[in-house]
């Protein structure tokens, strides 16, 4: 989440990069920032009252000592109007203060400066390609055909028991798939990640940390009894195990991995390109998550990238790295490679695994702070991911800088940088 001083302090700057990712409701910006001016007249209004207040009641305290019963009853009840204001002016900021914060989660994240102008995956600039087109024997098969030639995957099964875009795994189709993730995870510890286990279900407020909330809530399924949605990526849970947390800055970078299922309504996709394994509602997935401080998270990026790589490169995979325009970006990051791998029989790039910076966009959503060490001032943290990333880009903090001259106190905590990464196993 964009952070108003920082909006303030740099509108024209915010104006240049929201473009980048076609984001064209510029009046939002003024509405926000009208409403932060309102905000801070009223609580300008309502401090000098209640400092007036605090004034009059020492008053009263003095004439109760001194015997003037009288004097102080009259101050006392000069003050019950004010206090009344004060309680009217407070209400006022609140409800100005809900109005803002829902206006705020409206803004996208800003885009790195490396980000391309565009608005379709035709406009995303290739990084890097790496392998040979395999050459496969004329008539070969697409893997729908090949999944039911050799009773692999199920797809009419799945239709019969939940509907299109929930495939049964069958055999050695089941054993290929529990192998890519065991092999993704034992390569992920290897590099250092711990391992999670994670609820499949969550509330309101993870969806609302990470992003997913409001923006893709037409893509969640969700469970209307008890509130909670079905996770569209296992970013949600493992970024919220730090909501409402400061770590230590001796703690960075923070590097944990999970599997799970992911769920996804995808509504909307349909056509050729919708089948078989392509666009699932169900799907897994491993997803590894960084967080860390906000100047080293751009070259941990790069780190999880050939991370990605790397898994690929073993695979015998043929590939390719994109980096992603602003009009194919998700909506909280600030940067995002796309890994690409060809498919010989679709004819067509497919997207196996994404590497994303969200800066302090997500940070600031959770409200997660790292403390610097003692006598550093205040940093910000960027979560990022494969597919999701440690390190949050792109929302600035909005703390205050300490005061110098109460330089014996620690240090304000500050956003942390996210960044993430996915390795989606369907294709």
């Amino acid at each position: 989440m964009l952070q108003v001083n920082y909006i303030r302090e740099n509108k024209n700057l915010v104006i240049q990069r929201l473009s980048v990712k076609n984001f064209t409701d510029l009046p939002l910006l003024d509405d926000i920032l009208s409403l932060d001016d309102q905000r801070k007249t009223l609580q300008l209004q309502a401090e000098t009252l209640q400092a007036d207040a605090n004034t009059a009641a020492k008053q009263v305290g003095d004439l109760m000592k001194a015997g003037k019963r009288s004097e102080a009853e009259t101050i006392k009840a000069s003050t019950t109007s004010a206090k009344e204001t004060i309680k009217n002016l407070l209400d006022k900021i609140t409800a100005i203060e809900q109005t803002l914060q829902q206006k705020l989660v409206l803004l996208p994240n800003l885009p790195h400066t490396s980000v391309p102008k565009g608005t379709t995956p035709d406009d995303n600039e290739i990084v890097l390609s790496h392998g040979n087109q395999p050459t496969l024997p004329q008539n070969a098969l697409p893997h729908w055909d090949l999944a039911t030639k050799y009773n692999l995957i199920d797809f009419e099964l799945g239709v019969k028991i939940t509907g299109a875009g929930f495939p049964v795994y069958k055999g050695k189709g089941a054993k290929l798939q529990r192998a890519l993730i065991n092999f993704f995870l034992t390569e992920a510890e290897t590099a250092g990640y711990q391992e999670l286990m994670l609820p499949l279900l969550v509330n309101e407020a993870s969806g609302f940390g990470t992003g997913q909330l409001p923006d893709k809530e037409g893509q969640m399924y969700f469970c209307t009894q008890d509130s909670l949605y079905l996770i569209p990526t296992a970013e949600v849970p493992i970024t919220n195990l730090y909501r409402d947390v400061i770590v230590k800055e001796n703690e960075l970078p923070i590097k944990n991995c999970g599997y799970t299922p992911c769920f996804r309504r995808e509504a909307g996709s349909y056509g050729a390109h919708v089948r078989g394994l392509n666009r699932l509602h169900q799907f897994d997935k491993v997803e590894i998550v960084q967080i860390t401080q906000p100047e080293k998270s751009y070259q941990l990026l790069e780190e999880m990238s050939l991370h990605v790589q790397h898994l690929l490169q073993k695979l015998g995979l043929q590939y390719r790295v994109l980096r992603l325009c602003g009009g194919d970006m998700s909506f909280a990051s600030a940067l995002t490679y796309d890994m690409e791998v060809w498919s010989a029989a679709q004819k067509r790039w497919l997207e196996v695994s994404s590497v994303s910076n969200f800066e302090t966009f997500q940070s600031n959503r959770l409200k997660l702070r790292y403390k610097a060490n003692e006598g550093k001032n205040p940093t910000s943290a960027h979560p990022q991911r494969q597919r999701p990333s440690p390190s949050t880009h792109r929302s600035r903090h909005f703390r205050k800088q300490p005061n110098p001259q109460r330089h014996k106190h620690p240090p304000m905590p500050t956003p942390l940088h996210r960044l993430h990464n996915h390795f989606i196993n369907t294709h």
